[in-house]
């Protein structure tokens, strides 16, 4: 079959696009290259994905809905992985417009671009575990209440669920949201922790620890990740007058897709020491604007619904992420 994927030049979006040409779906990415972190690592990325015969790209902004639908004009997409974002909580202080027109209008056209497909299925898109702000009850569940976010990137993917549910209601379209918690691994982002934290370290230079190290964060491997987002992709919510979500029969439903193993930030620092065979100089400072203290992610009705079952512990994935930051820089 044809599947769509947004954002498949990131780090959950080409995973997600080899795993899926390695069971045979021919696939169809887009992404628009921007500038957020180094182009050439997005170019790595789509190079690593490799000449399959399978694999189209496109680069296309999703926010500009006829760039969108021209270039997949024709097409018979039957399932849409929308990951495609502006992504970040810092860099929405500084730049607010960029998750307004991504994160809003962007998700607003994948919405109607998969309204108007006769041989649409079902679209899984990207949430975040942002949403729960400043939620305090551990660990987070979907059934909490989500209303406090603490940054703007954070209230774009509430808004995102909100609309999903909307479309779902009105036009009977069966979409998931994926609350993804503190995703790492091979081919990372360089705007996360452990990506700054190893270049720092390698390079001698000491490394900024929030909030005195007094955080925690349910940290998944990007492996395990992806066959969450696969595995939510085969099993769309049903319009079968069953409730997906609370008070409503729309075929929308909401998951967390996490470890379900809340670390202190401490502990991933120490094994990423141990992988480096170098102590990190450390400079403790206050919490950051946007930022939170500790997620954690309850996975009960994902666990319940597909067999999610996630296996790999920072002490397995942290070497991992490491061995394959010295060899793409060549250290």
């Amino acid at each position: 079959m044809t599947i769509l994927v947004t954002g498949v030049a990131g780090f959950i979006g080409s995973t997600a696009a080899k795993r899926l040409l390695a069971r045979g779906e021919r696939v169809i990415g887009i992404d628009n290259l921007n500038d957020y972190y180094d182009v050439s690592l997005k170019e790595a990325r789509l190079a690593d994905i490799g000449g399959d015969n399978n694999f189209t790209f496109h680069k296309v902004d999703f926010a500009d809905f006829a760039a969108l639908t021209t270039a997949l004009k024709g097409e018979k997409v039957r399932r849409v992985i929308h990951l495609g974002a502006q992504a970040g909580v810092r860099y929405s202080l500084t730049n607010p417009f960029a998750y307004a027109q991504s994160n809003l209008i962007g998700h607003l056209n994948m919405m109607e671009y998969c309204r108007h497909l006769d041989s649409f299925e079902h679209m899984v898109y990207a949430s975040s575990s942002s949403v729960y702000g400043g939620n305090t009850e551990m660990p987070f569940s979907v059934n909490d209440r989500v209303d406090n976010p603490v940054s703007l990137y954070a209230a774009t993917k509430k808004s995102d669920e909100l609309m999903s549910q909307a479309y779902s209601h009105l036009y009977r379209m069966p979409m998931t949201g994926l609350r993804f918690f503190t995703v790492y691994g091979p081919w990372g982002r360089p705007d996360m922790a452990l990506w700054i934290f190893t270049k720092a370290i390698l390079e001698g230079k000491p490394i900024h620890v929030f909030n005195h190290g007094d955080m925690r964060r349910d940290f998944t491997y990007i492996d395990d990740i992806v066959t969450g987002v696969l595995g939510t992709m085969d099993k769309a919510p049903l319009d079968d007058g069953s409730l997906h979500t609370i008070g409503s029969n729309a075929p929308h439903r909401v998951y967390n897709i996490g470890n379900n193993q809340s670390e202190q930030l401490t502990r991933m620092i120490e094994v990423l020491e141990d992988c480096l065979g170098q102590k990190a100089e450390k400079i403790f400072e206050p919490m950051q604007a946007g930022d939170v203290k500790e997620t954690y992610a309850d996975i009960e009705s994902l666990k319940a619904d597909i067999g999610f079952k996630p296996s790999t512990t920072i002490e397995v994935g942290i070497p991992k992420f490491v061995d394959w930051y010295r060899k793409y820089h060549n250290i």
